[in-house]
């Protein structure tokens, strides 16, 4: 029997997670304290990175990567349009050219064989860089567009919020965690509450590149630095210098506290989520009218959204409101938005993306979604499809 809603995504909290917070709030700091720097080391140990900044959201970690990897007027980068706007406006906050390209119509991540016809039909240097994304937890081959960035002299940043703890096979047959900074130049995280590990807001930047590091913490910190190998002059222990314009994009201690908490429990929660997509896909897989996630050997999706296209998705969406399940639509596709469509973008100039933002739809998937409110959700969908 449900008794509640069913959102398509949800927190959880523990009363692990909450004395972490309260101890937190007891102790000397409440920013700027011990808390970021063990939240950063251990994230950066989750996913393999040498060096991990942690940011008040992820929006703020694309501006970062943008600022360090040295976007500004006239720069123009590769976006997917299926993706939340700030993986593209962090282009346009440094004055940068979005050029949006097309998905695949399978893994629905950047089409890696259109990028490069874009790519080839204009001089050496007309691209700066590439944002791909690991969309809905499915891992973008860096590795295959590494090679094709280095042919072209780009940088690659990568929106990896939807993706902690996935990971694509390379030729060499090793698995290659999102965000390890093996083949992207930085990659960027979300904390926010119905994503894997939750703060509240935050998030985290990524990356090998120790000058991309240290760029992304000075412009963090309103490009402030004490370090004395840095400063023009030193008037004392007190001093410190303003040496660029930078931004307040901090983490609090309590924040980072729950980060360090949640983080504790992110690979068994995406075994949970794993267990619900076999459940879905178990349900769905023989279902006319259905179709879902896909699925490759050489890649393990990290399931934040679990997405299927249907025909008549406004009906459905619609059907599952009734029936108290709120499913979500992932996403309308940038380039049809009022800001973006100012640029020149119209409808049919990405056909791909258009179609699946026609038929998809978002159903429940969080890691404390019970068998049974799953099989509710199930049968209702099937209820509406037959």
């Amino acid at each position: 029997m449900i008794t509640k809603p069913i959102p398509y995504g949800h927190q959880h909290i523990t009363d692990e997670d909450i004395q972490a917070v309260v101890e937190t709030l007891k102790s000397d700091y409440l920013t700027q304290g011990p808390k970021i720097a063990e939240f950063e080391h251990a994230f950066a140990d989750y996913v393999g990175a040498k060096y991990a900044v942690a940011v008040n959201n992820a929006t703020a970690g694309l501006h970062l990567g943008a600022i360090a990897l040295g976007v500004k007027p006239g720069s123009k980068v590769i976006v997917t349009p299926l993706t939340f706007a700030s993986s593209a406006n962090c282009v346009r906050f440094c004055g940068g050219d979005v050029v949006f390209c097309d998905i695949d119509k399978d893994t629905y991540l950047l089409d890696i064989d259109k990028v490069e016809t874009l790519l080839r039909k204009t001089p050496k240097g007309t691209y700066q860089g590439i944002i791909p994304v690991d969309f809905a937890g499915y891992p973008v081959d860096l590795e295959k567009f590494r090679r094709l960035a280095d042919e072209y002299g780009l940088w690659i940043m990568e929106d990896a919020c939807h993706a902690p703890g996935g990971y694509f096979v390379d030729s060499n047959g090793e698995k290659q965690l999102c965000g390890n900074g093996q083949f992207a130049n930085v990659s960027v995280f979300s904390f926010h509450p119905v994503k894997h590990i939750a703060t509240g807001e935050g998030g985290m930047v990524t990356t090998n590149d120790k000058s991309l590091f240290e760029k992304v913490s000075f412009y963090r910190t309103h490009g402030i630095t004490k370090d004395s190998a840095l400063l023009h002059k030193n008037d004392g222990g007190w001093y410190y210098e303003m040496q660029d314009l930078g931004y307040n994009y901090r983490l609090t201690d309590f924040q980072a506290a729950l980060g360090v908490s949640q983080l504790k429990r992110a690979s068994s929660n995406l075994a949970k989520r794993q267990e619900i997509a076999r459940r879905y896909n178990a349900a769905f897989a023989e279902i006319d009218g259905i179709r879902t996630p896909f699925l490759s050997p050489s890649a393990y999706h990290a399931y934040h959204l679990y997405v299927i296209q249907v025909a008549d998705r406004a009906g459905l969406y619609n059907y599952l409101r009734e029936h108290q399940i709120y499913a979500q639509v992932h996403y309308v596709p940038l380039h049809l938005m009022p800001y973006y469509s100012a640029f020149g973008y119209r409808k049919g100039d990405f056909p791909v993306v258009e179609e699946y933002y026609d038929h998809c739809l978002s159903l429940p998937m969080f890691p404390t979604l019970s068998e049974e409110e799953q099989q509710y959700v199930i049968d209702t969908v099937l209820e509406f499809v037959s």
